[in-house]
Order: C-alpha cells, then structure tokens, then sequence
C-alpha cells in the first residue's frame, strides 16, 4: 500500500479509508488476533502504524528528496498565487503533493530544516576516490591497552609529524542536540547542528568545518585528527551511496592540494588522555552558539519518522482506558516468540479478547454469517 502513496495521497479521507479495513485485516491475520480487538491496540501490539502515518511520512521523504537533486525537474518548483488562492478559497478542492506536504511541515514543526544537496562527483570505476587516512594504533586493542601506552604512541607520532600543524576534531549527540567542535593551535570553534543530525553526521561536518578554516590560512601542512573511525573509513572508497558531505569533503580537498596544502587525516583513539582531543571533546559537548547548516537526506528521514512516532505515542498516551496500554506504555515492539501459536496467544491474552472473554460476539458473528 506503500508504492505510489505519494500520488494517490492526495485522494480525499473518505477514498483513503477505503484502504483501511485491507490494512486491519492484514495485521489481524499477520498476528491472529480476533476481529473484535481494537484497532488501536493492533497497531500497538504489531508496531505497524496507521496508514496515514506512512502517508506522510512516505510524502516527506519524497519532498526532501526532491530538495536534494539539484537537477530534478521540481527541484526550483514553486505553487502559482492563483493556485493557493483556489485551494485557500475552496476547501473542497483537491491540495496538490507540495501543498499537503507544507502543511505536515507546519504540523511537525519542520519548515526551517533544509538537506544538504546531492553533488555529481565525477566517479569513475577505473580510478579509486577517496583519502587515506593514518592509524598509528591499529596494532592496538583499546580494551586491553593502557591510555598511558596510547599517549607515549601519539607523542611518538607527533615527533615524526613535527612539520604538520595538528588540528583535532570531534562530534557529540544527547537526546536534544548535536554539536561539534575543530581545535587548532592557537583558536577553537564549536557550533550545535540541528538536533536531527547523527553522531556521524557531526563528526563529518567537524572534518569540513577544519578544512574551511584551513583554507582561510596560508598553504602549509596540516594534519586532521579525528576519534571516529567510521567517518575516517566512510571517505577512504566514496560511491554513489557515501554520505553527501564526505564528497564535499573530497572537493575542498582536492582544491587545497591544487593551492599548495598537504592535509592528511589520522584516527586517534578517544578518552585515553590525549590532549587535544579532550579539549575538543569538551568543547563539543559543551557548544551553545548554533550553525545553520543543511541536514543530510539521511538523517531527516529518520528524524521525520522520530516526530511521527513521537505523534503517535502521544495519541496512544490518551488510550487509558485500552487493556493493552494498561501493560504497554509505549509503541515500541516486544519480542516475538519462536512458535506461531504461542505467539498468537500471548498477543490475544495482551490485547485482552480471547476465546473466553469473547466469545459471544465471535460466534454471533459466526452464525450470522453462515
């Protein structure tokens, strides 16, 4: 029911319920419930939400796609006057795709969140793209290494790196921010992204932010340190399928190499005492001053399905009086049991209509049908 929702989406609420009662009795047999068992509670108990909940959610990650090709044809698209003024005036009139997806925008509180455009890299399968990065500790297991050991390592390093100026990077995330941080010899930066970004995403854009400031000094040699291996390993083979900023990445690269630069990237391990990647972990944390920086396709994807969800578990909070909420707070799944019936009870006993306590109207039901 997923595959073109964006499109027929715009139907009116009394062909979309059409679909409903397909989508109930899907779940009912995926989860062998009764037919009189609450919907709410089989949305619930199966973790499947209401299909206008994948509605939108499906119609914003399209939206956000669109806004992330540069080339599609509605990239640049904009509603006539004489289009919203119709809508506007008759509300029985049909909301067009971008019409319906700016007011989930406004419901979800989104307008402001703009994604970081898809650049056309030239990628080529006979050449590698990407950057190697240094790993001076990777005959090292940090679990069985003392941090003294990794201090004496990068002291060792610096000496034969003694000719790079060192920059540190580091990314942090809590439950309501994400912020980064860049240390340089003799300045520091720090700056909060919008709470929808990963971990990932701010230890690449604290990667990039290093190489913007790099690029504002003379040609010299530079050396990134960064504790997040995965971001250092995402840039060493980019594909089509790599996150957007490490091919940004990769551009100013290349550009400082044509100015003179010689930038090199090495992973250092985290919390082991080493001095510049505690400041610039501390500074991270502790960001205040905010970036108005563009937001990976990724990352809003999972944040628009976070604020849906979000939307859901307050409208399942209202349900006090269903059986299943009294034992399931949250919409999150429980574990499934390996045997088909014993599941089956199980949901049926949680869900509170079994054989026992319905079965009046389940065999009316029967009799009357037959």
């Amino acid at each position: 029911m997923d595959y073109g929702c964006v499109i027929y989406g715009s139907a009116r609420q009394s062909v979309l319920k059409i679909l409903d009662p397909i989508h109930h009795s899907a779940l009912r047999l995926c989860s062998g419930v009764f037919r009189t068992s609450p919907v709410e509670s089989l949305y619930v108990e199966c973790c499947e939400p209401p299909l206008d909940h994948r509605r939108k959610m499906l119609t914003l990650h399209f939206y956000y796609k669109i806004l992330s090709l540069p080339e599609h044809p509605f990239f640049k698209y904009k509603q006539s006057q004489f289009i919203l003024r119709l809508q506007k005036a008759r509300p029985c009139v049909i909301f067009s795709f971008f019409t319906r997806a700016s007011e989930f925008l406004n419901n979800l509180d989104l307008e402001n969140l703009q994604v970081v455009p898809v650049l056309k890299y030239p990628l080529t399968p006979w050449n590698s793209h990407g950057l190697k990065f240094l790993n001076p500790f990777k005959s090292f297991d940090k679990a069985n290494t003392a941090p003294i050991v990794y201090q004496q390592l990068f002291a060792d390093h610096r000496d034969l790196y003694h000719n790079f100026i060192p920059v540190f990077t580091d990314g942090s995330k809590c439950s309501s921010s994400t912020s980064f941080a860049c240390v340089f010899i003799n300045s520091t930066l720090s700056f909060q992204l919008h709470s929808s970004c990963s971990i990932f995403t701010a230890e690449i854009t604290a990667i990039l932010h290093a190489l913007y400031q790099i690029s504002n000094s003379p040609p010299d040699n530079y050396i990134i340190y960064s504790d997040s291996f995965s971001a250092l390993e995402s840039m060493t083979s980019l594909h089509r399928f790599s996150h957007p900023l490490t091919f940004n990445i990769l551009e100013l690269h290349d550009r400082l190499a044509c100015r003179g630069f010689s930038d090199l990237l090495c992973w250092v391990p985290s919390h082991v005492g080493i001095s510049g990647n505690e400041h610039a972990d501390n500074l991270a944390k502790s960001a205040t001053d905010s970036i108005n920086c563009p937001v990976p396709l990724s990352d809003i994807k999972k944040y628009v399905k976070i604020k849906l969800d979000s939307n859901w578990q307050s409208q399942w909070n209202l349900k006090e009086a269903n059986k299943l909420h009294s034992i399931k707070h949250l919409i999150t799944c429980w574990p499934s049991l390996p045997l088909r019936k014993l599941d089956t009870v199980l949901t049926r006993l949680r869900i509170g209509h079994t054989r026992f306590t319905h079965r009046h109207p389940l065999f009316s039901f029967i009799l009357y049908h037959s």
